[in-house]
């Protein structure tokens, strides 16, 4: 008989939580899940009332959740560190080091740790997969933002040293970055869908002229939880529909509105 596989997925509630949960359990997966908002019961059961398949867990410590699910299914084959926290974005005048140590917590040191309470059981199994759920936000830097651009860079960076040290062991680590993804927690649908001016400002960023959607994401989390290619690690997986890009250049004189045209000599236009 086939051992059924084993899924942890944390902050289940937020960010790509849902879609993550969904391609897992559509995959087979007996899915653990993990969100902050689990201290309160009504929130745990509003959860199962949802997701009837998912085991939920009570919120813990990165080592209590790992140890949790191998107490409970004695395997564990794909970790979702699914990590979010609301971006705080400010003059760096104005930022508080409490922000900063809190960002660096929910986005590098859960990961982390959850990462390192998982390796150990991975190493002894012959292998697993991690997928962490990071961002590109610091491809192109917003004024006032370096408190999320230094965490969610951290995380990347952890992606690549992670597959770099986990490889021999047939451990894959590999990231999805989305960006303008339809989210509750960073794109909320009122603001960026219902709202014109918001879905203008999406069309003017995104080459493809809308937010990414909770089924293509899940598309995503789906293949790296199940592909056998453990040769692929370490990548980072943008998620952006085509963000970030330039915008056009001005048209010049003489090319017709086309920035990209030669420009054509004239008597009045010195050549040069």
């Amino acid at each position: 008989m086939t051992e059924r596989r084993v899924a942890l997925v944390t902050n289940v509630e937020e960010f790509a939580g849902p879609p993550a949960v969904e391609a897992l359990t559509d995959a087979g997966f007996e899915v653990f899940c993990h969100d902050r908002s689990f201290t309160e019961n009504s929130a745990r059961l509003r959860f199962q009332a949802r997701r009837p398949s998912a085991r939920v867990l009570a919120p813990r410590s990165p080592e209590g959740l790992v140890a949790e699910v191998l107490a409970a299914a004695g395997a564990l084959h794909v970790v979702v560190s699914n990590d979010s926290f609301p971006a705080i974005v400010g003059p760096v005048e104005e930022a508080s080091t409490a922000d900063l140590q809190a960002t660096l917590d929910a986005l590098v040191a859960m990961p982390f740790r959850l990462v390192g309470a998982a390796v150990p059981h991975f190493k002894q199994a012959g292998g697993g997969a991690i997928i962490m759920i990071t961002s590109p936000r610091a491809r192109l830097p917003v004024p006032g933002g370096s408190i999320p651009d230094a965490a969610r860079e951290a995380a990347n960076a952890l992606v690549r040293s992670f597959a770099r040290e986990l490889a021999p062991f047939g451990i894959a680590v590999n990231a999805v970055a989305p960006n303008y993804f339809a989210n509750e927690m960073y794109y909320p649908k009122a603001r960026f869908v219902d709202d014109p001016d918001g879905r203008a400002f999406v069309a003017r960023m995104v080459p493809a002229g809308r937010l990414g959607q909770p089924a293509e994401i899940a598309e995503l989390i789906g293949f790296l939880a199940t592909t056998k290619a453990r040769f692929m690690t370490g990548s980072i997986l943008d998620f952006t529909g085509g963000w970030p890009v330039s915008p056009p250049p001005p048209a010049f004189p003489g090319t017709g509105g086309d920035p990209s045209s030669p420009v054509i000599p004239s008597a009045e236009q010195p050549c040069f």
